[in-house]
């Protein structure tokens, strides 16, 4: 078993149910699934740390087919999201809760050395400030908020201040931010100001996303790269699989490259369901037409 990785990814695999127009399938899901597989597919070392029932161990299968390390703990249920669109807007969607697996215990954390921890939980309960501590003493720290600030709540997910933010945030070298996410945690409508405001907080690295790209703010600067999909059919997973291409690719590049291959992968995934499929000949496409611009 592999005792050294570039990323441990923390989260739930989900069982998520997707609905378009009415009609709906029920598909892999979480940061877990999109972010590792397209790691693998950049050639990064990964390993995923989750928890699922059981019955649905078999899925993670797609992980491994890929050269995933699966850390694999039993739960009375497995996680779950139904996505809710209107294809004449896929940005805009409606969350549903269809099962928790239960928060993550400091045992089930292997003794695996990364160079980045990734906490990625699709919704809160997840991770607590004592593992997120733990985790931080082995190493730099990667986290997406949706996981601490997306709340079940009846038959509904919904935003829920995260009481505990500005101490937690003290732990965090990496952290993503979609532009909703953003305007909640810092009641700043300006992206700008609102990103600066989270690295103010204690993260090195802030990656915010939204419709029209990927923006960073790291060393101090603030970089801006484009998502240019042909279609939004692989819309599910975009923010998952930008910030887990970004941390990727900040293992050899600069921040403003981790940008640009981020923004390229990105526009990549939205175009077709699933994880980004790993096409190597339409990524290099991709990235000889993708900008970063420099904003500040």
């Amino acid at each position: 078993m592999t005792t050294s990785l570039d990323i441990l990814m923390i989260g739930h695999f989900a069982k998520d149910r997707i609905v378009v127009d009415g009609k709906g399938e029920t598909v892999p899901g979480g940061a877990v699934y999109y972010g590792s597989v397209a790691l693998r597919h950049l050639g990064v070392r990964v390993g995923v740390v989750t928890r699922l029932h059981p019955d649905d161990f078999s899925l993670l299968d797609a992980l491994r087919e890929v050269g995933v390390e699966i850390f694999a703990h039993p739960a009375p249920e497995t996680s779950g999201i139904e996505n809710i669109y209107d294809s004449r807007d896929m940005e805009r969607r409606r969350t549903i809760p269809l099962g928790f697996a239960g928060p993550f215990t400091p045992e089930e954390i292997p003794d695996v050395v990364a160079q980045i921890y990734a906490i990625v939980p699709i919704m809160a309960g997840e991770v607590d400030m004592t593992l997120l501590k733990i985790l931080a003493s082995r190493g730099p720290i990667a986290l997406d908020v949706q996981g601490f600030v997306r709340v079940r709540e009846d038959d509904a997910l919904v935003f829920r201040p995260w009481d505990e933010m500005e101490e937690e945030l003290t732990h965090v070298t990496y952290l993503k931010v979609d532009k909703v996410e953003s305007e909640h945690l810092t009641g700043k409508t300006d992206t700008l100001e609102a990103i600066k405001t989270l690295a103010s907080l204690g993260p090195q690295e802030v990656v915010l996303t939204q419709s029209a790209g990927v923006t960073v703010y790291a060393g101090g600067h603030v970089y801006f790269s484009p998502f240019r999909p042909r279609s939004l059919a692989g819309r599910t997973g975009r923010g998952d699989t930008c910030f887990a291409t970004y941390l990727g690719k900040r293992l050899s590049e600069s921040p403003a490259e981790a940008t640009r291959w981020a923004a390229a992968v990105t526009t990549l995934k939205q175009e077709k369901p699933g994880p980004w499929d790993g096409n190597m000949n339409a990524l290099h496409e991709i990235l000889a037409e993708t900008p970063v611009e420099q904003l500040t």
